[in-house]
């Protein structure tokens, strides 16, 4: 093991030479470069091999490759790559593939692979990184969207992404974001093809010879796509996202008018439609109503209509009167209003408006008024407006008993806006040790949003006393919920240890591995970039 781990190391010596040579390093840095890689090229030649050590190796060649692009940009010397850079970057390509053949299972690993590549290999060698991946882990649609986007957004090469989009909906054939983004990308195709026939008209030249179908400039291979997948994928909520889709391209209106009309025709009996259909028909005024169906939804969606303007006369006429101070009138039209869309949150948040201006001693009633007749999932702006308007009144027990008798009827995502409001409301009225008790008593009440557990990190750090244990807590806690998604989270807890006074560095590593297990996708991505920059600053 010593003759290879020598041999690389004098591999090694032509750049590191050159490095030196032309001034980018010192001797004592070369040294330094030296010793440094012998430890890492012998944790990778033992028997024994750790994956954690291979992702040592790799970053610690990147954090080079970092400082060598610094350092010449500062002394302006952009000569030598090829000796040095892309000697770098084929090494950690070989490291790479070592890896990715010894854990071909890891994803993580291979998305790794794939952002270095991004960086600083070349696109045909990135090509042959996403085949090799591909091979492995067919079995994820979200590798091969990856994949197809890359070839057509980076190579500009519409058939290699329509081929990768094929091969993946061989093995995904009912994959719905598959067909989201294959329809996607022919939109888009057709879009550039238009764009450039423009450009080579405007500048008058012969476009005769050049390859411009007038179907596919239509969006025609995009229709076939759509046909193909709602015969293959039902329901309406598939169907309109191809809508979403189609609207973002304004040349597409006949095919837009095309899912919009199947969309009606297929699933007459959805809800989703009609909603659709009713927000459209809003935002659409201009359409005329001849071309609408006479049927019984499209008669609803039109007496819908009548009851919002409806309703926007009862706003208006509150606001009128409370303007005014007429608050006895302003009660009066309230009443009838409430009366009249008894299910209708607005009228009863004009309602209370009203009461709460009066001073009326009436106010907790009409909210629990409000509550017998309002759908729960409707009522969190009722339970918000009641805990402040109690903020502002009422002992600091009755505000509490507010906020944990909404707690047990809003759920849901809704929930995760009161539980930010109780913990602001906590820390306003009773200060960090207030806030910290409510953090604990809701800590496990799913569902929550990373701002829940970043402003229990930040009433810690704005202590005297902050104590990193008790930032540990938060960012585990808060990593056992989004610890997948939230690249932020982890570099934000890389950051705390190394620079709390009672932080500890070396648990950064651990860290850092931890979070390329956990983190999936494209925040993995974003995670090992971001670490990268990171320590290439402190290098």
């Amino acid at each position: 093991m010593a003759e290879i781990i020598q041999e690389r190391i004098e591999d090694r010596l032509p750049e590191l030479e050159q490095l030196e040579r032309i001034g980018l390093f010192s001797h004592a840095e070369i040294k330094a470069i030296i010793k440094k890689a012998s430890d890492l090229e012998y944790r990778i030649q033992r028997r024994a091999l750790f994956k954690e050590d291979f992702i040592n190796y790799v970053q610690y060649e990147i954090n080079l490759l970092e400082l060598i692009q610094r350092r010449r940009t500062r002394i302006g010397y952009s000569f030598k790559k090829d000796e040095i850079e892309n000697s770098i970057v084929h090494r950690v390509q070989g490291v790479f593939r070592r890896a990715s053949a010894k854990w071909k299972d890891d994803v993580q690993l291979w998305l790794s692979y794939v952002v270095f590549c991004k960086k600083w290999a070349t696109k045909p060698q990135l090509s042959k990184v996403f085949s090799a991946m591909l091979a492995i882990h067919s079995n994820k649609p979200a590798l091969w969207i990856m994949a197809a986007k890359w070839e057509m957004e980076d190579r500009l090469s519409s058939e290699s992404a329509r081929q990768l989009f094929l091969r993946a909906l061989r093995f995904h054939p009912e994959c719905p974001k598959l067909y989201q983004e294959y329809f996607r990308m022919e939109l888009m195709h057709a879009e550039k093809l238009r764009k450039e026939k423009q450009e080579f008209e405007k500048a008058k030249m012969d476009v005769g010879n050049l390859d411009y179908p007038e179907e596919i400039l239509n969006g025609e291979l995009a229709r076939i796509i759509y046909k193909n997948s709602v015969s293959i994928i039902k329901g309406a909520e598939f169907h309109v996202s191809l809508l979403s889709i189609a609207q973002l391209f304004d040349f597409a209106t006949d095919l837009q008018r095309e899912i919009y009309d199947d969309l009606q025709a297929l699933h007459t009996d959805d809800p989703l439609t009609w909603d659709y259909v009713a927000r459209r028909e809003l935002e659409v005024e201009s359409q005329p109503a001849g071309e609408q169906p006479a049927t019984k939804q499209a008669r609803a969606v039109e007496l819908g209509r009548k009851e919002e303007r409806c309703c926007a006369v009862y706003e208006e006429a509150i606001d009128l009167l409370l303007h005014h101070d007429f608050l006895k009138e302003a009660l009066e039209v309230a009443v009838a209003g409430t009366a009249s869309f008894r299910d209708s949150v607005t009228m009863w948040q004009m309602k209370l408006q009203v009461l709460i201006n009066s001073k009326s001693p009436d106010i907790a009633m009409c909210f629990e008024e409000a509550f017998v007749h309002l759908k729960a999932q409707d009522c969190l702006p009722l339970w918000i407006s009641w805990a402040e308007w109690s903020e502002g009144t009422k002992r600091e027990e009755d505000t509490e008993a507010i906020f944990k008798k909404a707690l047990l009827a809003v759920k849901g995502a809704d929930s995760v806006t009161l539980k930010n409001k109780y913990l602001d409301w906590a820390y306003r009225s009773g200060g960090y040790k207030k806030a910290r008790a409510v953090f604990k008593s809701l800590q496990e009440s799913r569902p929550f949003s990373v701002d829940f557990f970043r402003k229990i990190i930040q009433f810690e750090k704005e202590q005297e006393s902050c104590k990193m244990a008790n930032l540990r807590e938060y960012y585990e806690r808060a990593l056992r919920e989004f610890g997948s998604v939230d690249s932020d989270l982890w570099m934000d807890y890389i950051k705390e240890e190394l620079n709390h006074p009672l932080g500890k560095p070396e648990n950064c590593g651990q860290i850092y591995w931890r979070a390329i297990k956990m983190l999936q996708g494209e925040s993995a991505e974003m995670f090992v970039a971001k670490h990268a920059m990171h320590q290439a600053g402190h290098l």
